[in-house]
């Protein structure tokens, strides 16, 4: 089946070959990478059905996300759960992938909120403990010199970078890299989400996580520095109130603060060769119309430049807030 014409009728077919029938509301939701749609059904209330994109996951890789998330939610943590039929969770039609969620009822997380933020960090850690115990060995290690060599690949052969931009943006982005790679020096490596930022995570009496697709074996702090805005004052402010919650239940290692721009730089990069390399699909052209504009590179050229200097400065230290 092709991916790209998953309409009303073939997302019907699919669920009901496990049962699950679309009463009414059928709705696309804010996903790229995956198709993902919420609807109605009069038996299971409100449902989030997750169609994965070909090749971007195996199947033993989807089954360990749904591990995850499965053992998350059996320690407390809060979680939109997968639905089973006959003890599946993993479910194929004509050849795509997808499993069913329960809908969670809640409203949009507020990262400027301190006293969300501290129950997130509770949450984080709650997670992280989890991920101690699974191996997640189908799953990817964070590696960022592998990833950024890949990426580089990417932009140099399917970017729309301007001729001009080209030999300047080139000779940064292996700057940056190399700064990248000789400052990612992580200890453990532990299961996490991978991906926590605002669009993953919703508040309903707590904040909830969601969207495990690029759950993996990576260092504690890749799950707290996303919600980190603003100038070094405000994000020590907001690293504080994350590890507060964090710290109530489970240390963390403030050896990994060193992380966090190394890895805000590699995420800049990868970002930029997603959007390159998805850019056939044509869900993008259509979300993103700013990307691949000469406008666009010169101001990727301008933060990939500052993300360099931030690179060499030292790290966010909680002893130096007060």
């Amino acid at each position: 089946m092709d991916y790209y014409q998953l309409t009303p009728d073939v997302i019907d077919e699919a669920l009901a070959s496990v049962g699950i029938y679309v009463d009414r509301g059928l709705m696309a939701l804010n996903s790229y990478e995956n198709r993902v749609y919420r609807f109605q059904s009069e038996s299971d209330g409100t449902l989030v059905a997750k169609f994965y994109r070909p090749e971007r996951w195996s199947r033993a890789q989807i089954e360990q996300e749904l591990d995850f998330v499965t053992a998350a939610a059996e320690q407390g943590v809060r979680v939109a759960e997968p639905l089973q039929r006959d003890d599946v969770r993993l479910f194929e039609f004509n050849g795509l992938l997808f499993s069913v969620w329960r809908s969670v009822p809640a409203r949009a997380f507020e990262p400027d909120n301190l006293e969300q933020l501290e129950a997130l960090g509770e949450q984080l850690a709650r997670l992280h403990g989890v991920g101690e115990t699974l191996s997640l060995d189908q799953r990817p290690q964070m590696t960022p010199k592998t990833e950024l060599v890949h990426s580089r690949r990417v932009l140099e052969q399917q970017a729309a970078i301007p001729a001009a931009l080209r030999p300047r943006f080139f000779a940064v982005l292996d700057e940056l890299t190399q700064g990248v790679i000789e400052g990612y020096r992580p200890g453990a490596l532990i299961g996490i989400h991978g991906d926590c930022h605002g669009g993953n995570l919703l508040w309903h009496q707590g904040p909830w996580l969601l969207d495990f697709d690029d759950c993996r074996k990576g260092p504690a702090v890749q799950d707290l520095w996303m919600m980190l805005s603003g100038d070094r004052g405000e994000q020590l402010m907001q690293l504080d109130t994350l590890l507060a919650g964090y710290e109530n239940v489970r240390e963390f290692n403030s050896a990994e603060l060193a992380l966090i721009e190394p890895l805000r730089a590699s995420r800049m990069i990868n970002y930029m060769a997603w959007l390159a390399a998805r850019w056939s699909d044509p869900a993008f052209p259509v979300a993103f119309p700013w990307f691949n504009t000469e406008d666009y590179w010169q101001r990727q050229l301008g933060a990939l430049t500052e993300q360099l200097q931030s690179l060499s400065a030292p790290p966010l230290s909680l002893t130096s807030w007060s």
